[in-house]
């Protein structure tokens, strides 16, 4: 008898469920198949560097149109800043109508506070050698290219290979034409590697999340289970109404056929926390299964893994208020608001690693000025809820690629197979 093969989206929703189950039920026993899932990432995060710099200087490149350039970064930067103010400003809703922090018990604190006092410390001493908002701007300008490369820096890169693309279109095709066949022999070799990589997602995917559950197990989860939900269920309602109704009004791209393309880059983006991570299968979904064209995939994908936070600025707006709802701080209209856009501004040239959404929040909460040690009460639960913000993030990543691939007339038909 013949067994039908199972899709690789569906093995890999196997491995994150069969996790979820071997992590509840051995506990730390199951924590011995972490390295596991650090390979699959190790596997993955290795070909980010040459994968975005091959393809965004060959689509830059095949462009040949600075004004073309302009008006595609303009809609991008346009729809992640919206889309990141109405996350932000629904974390805050929430938060505010159910008010977690005032559930939680003073015993309960304290235990928080003696936990993750130290990692709180460390995070409040990151944060007071942060750059300022001009700094982060002037740092997207690599002032050696190399140490970007070596660094993982993903604005730097992406602004020296669109750089690095413009200017091939002003030499002659003839020296412009060699360097340009180098790069799409390299960017197709970091694709092929992609496709054999994510043959062992499912292992991957099944060792992160086992490792994970098994580590936190269920005490620290119960103690602040209030807060969770309303991370929790923003980021649902912003994954399952904002994306929908932006595709809905802005393209006429198909709602289920987004979310059935999408969903393998979800599977790793949920068991990873990392976008940076989930990015060379963001854009491999992208491209083959929502047929964006590979130029709009190149600008858009790799621009929003690094500034495109949707889901860290909910998860901001929610731990500032909850905060200080446990500090007992009543914080004003004024003060709300203006989390909504420090979280939108610090979201720019924030690192697309797990728990990178921690050093945002310290920019909150300095601004709202709540001591930065408070951040140890959520310090506790960040990994979990960094699973849904993440997802959330490169959800809106692939979102805004269709909306630019439809208002350039880039995209194309194609059969949704998810291999």
């Amino acid at each position: 008898m013949k067994f039908p093969r199972i899709k690789l989206h569906n093995q890999i929703l196997i491995g994150l469920i069969l996790g979820l189950i071997c992590g509840l039920i051995f506990g730390k026993n199951i924590v011995w198949v972490k390295p596991l899932g650090t390979a699959f990432i190790r596997l993955i995060t290795m070909v980010v560097v040459p994968l975005v710099f091959a393809s965004l200087l060959v689509g830059t490149a095949s462009l040949g149109d600075v004004k073309k350039l302009g008006r595609i970064g303009g809609k991008t930067l346009l729809f992640f800043a919206v889309t990141t103010i109405i996350a932000a400003s629904i974390g805050l809703v929430l938060v505010n109508v159910v008010e977690p922090g005032s559930n939680i018990s003073p015993e309960t604190k304290a235990l928080l506070m003696e936990s993750f006092k130290d990692q709180a410390a460390v995070k409040a001493e990151h944060i007071q050698k942060a750059p300022s908002v001009l700094e982060i701007f002037l740092n997207i300008i690599p002032s050696n290219p190399f140490a970007s490369f070596s660094e993982t820096n993903i604005l730097q890169i992406i602004f020296f290979a669109i750089f690095f693309g413009i200017t091939l279109t002003l030499i002659p095709n003839d020296k412009a034409g060699v360097i340009l066949k180098f790069f799409e022999g390299l960017n197709d070799v970091m694709i092929k590697m992609v496709l054999i990589i994510m043959k062992t997602a499912p292992i991957g995917v099944f060792a992160l999340i086992a490792s994970l559950i098994g580590e936190f197990g269920k005490g620290i989860i119960l103690s602040l289970f209030s807060f969770l939900m309303v991370v929790i269920v923003g980021c649902i309602i912003h994954l399952l109404t904002v994306y929908p109704l932006s595709l809905k009004i802005l393209t006429s791209f198909s709602i289920s056929k987004f979310f059935s393309g999408i969903r393998p880059a979800q599977y790793i983006a949920f068991s990873s926390s990392s976008s940076s991570a989930t990015l060379p299968v963001n854009m491999q979904v992208c491209e083959n299964d929502l047929g964006i064209s590979p130029q709009i995939c190149s600008f858009v994908l790799p621009l929003g893994a690094t500034v495109n936070m949707n889901g860290s600025a909910l998860y901001q707006g929610v731990s500032a208020v909850f905060i200080a709802t446990v500090l007992g701080i009543d914080l004003s209209i004024t003060q709300q608001i203006s989390i909504v856009f420090i979280a939108t501004l610090s979201a720019v040239g924030t690192a697309g690693v797990p728990a990178a959404s921690i050093i945002m929040l310290a920019v909150v909460l300095s601004a709202v000025n709540i001591p930065l040690d408070m951040i140890a009460l959520v310090l506790g639960v960040d990994r979990i809820v960094d699973m849904f913000r993440t997802t959330v993030n490169i959800t809106g990543d692939a979102c805004c690629a269709v909306y630019i691939a439809s208002s350039e007339g880039e995209l194309r038909e194609v059969k949704n197979n998810n291999q």
